[in-house]
Parts: structure tokens; sequence; C-alpha cells
């Protein structure tokens, strides 16, 4: 029996999880009532400055962010793709310390949380009882799974 016909590997997109990965930082930035500066998230991401700049301007030109001299903001899609990204990272959260009582591992939440999908999520929130909280104590935010609750 041929192997491959019972199985599929998927080989992850590095680029579209280190989008998100900016899109998420910028979000948390912002989230904690800071000015978005590429000091800020270059520390975070553990990145050189140039780098975080490169990056600005391609998510600038993707109408992800709106980047220039005045700083950094997110637009509505860079919104929606950095929510989307703390909402399963900090379901994930829930999921280890309150059903898994296993000790948060950051590395493993943030391998996971790009390849969930919305549907995955919402279930997990279902499951979860639509969790408001992280163990971190931060919002968790709302999707269309909360609403109809």
């Amino acid at each position: 029996m041929d192997i491959l016909a019972e199985e599929t590997l998927f080989v992850g997109t590095a680029e579209a999880e280190h989008v998100e990965m900016y899109l998420k930082a910028i979000w948390h930035i912002r989230e904690r009532g800071e000015d978005v500066k590429i000091s800020i998230i270059a520390k975070m991401l553990n990145i050189r400055q140039p780098s975080v700049v490169q990056m600005l301007k391609k998510l600038n030109s993707r109408n992800l962010v709106e980047y220039n001299k005045f700083g950094v903001n997110l637009t509505e899609e860079g919104e929606k793709i950095g929510s989307s990204m703390m909402r399963n990272s900090r379901l994930l959260e829930v999921l280890m310390e309150r059903s898994l009582k296993i000790e948060i591992d950051e590395e493993m939440v943030c391998g996971i949380e790009h390849h969930m999908n919305k549907q995955f999520t919402d279930a997990l929130c279902v499951m979860l009882g639509h969790p408001r909280k992280c163990p971190h104590d931060h919002d968790i935010p709302m999707g269309e799974c909360c609403k109809s609750n």
C-alpha cells in the first residue's frame, strides 16, 4: 500500500506566519495602550529594526497596515487578522490550562495558532464555554459564535 495515498503532509507557509506575527504584535502593542513603534515591534519579535521597517513597508503595500512617518496603524484587514491571531492564541492558552491541565507552552501556541481556521476556533470557543479572559487576564476577542449566546 502506498503511504502517500493515506496521508497528506502540509508544509507551512513561513511568509504567511511571519505576516500574522507582525499583525498580532501590532495588535497586542495597541491593546496595551502603547504607541506602535518600530523599536517595540523589534523587541517583541526579537528582530532587528531594519527588518521591521522592511516588513512594515511590505505590509503597507498589501494594505494590512498604514505605515508612514507618523506611525503604524492596522487597516481593517490587518485588524481582522491581528484580532483573529490573538483570539486563537488566547483560546489555546485556556485549553492548555483549564482543559488539558498542562503548563502553557507559548512556543507550541505560536506554532498552532497559524493553522487554526474559523470553524476550528469557533468550535474550540464553544467547547471552552466562550471564555472572555485568557489565563494571563487579557481579553479574548469575540467571534461570531460568542455573539449568538
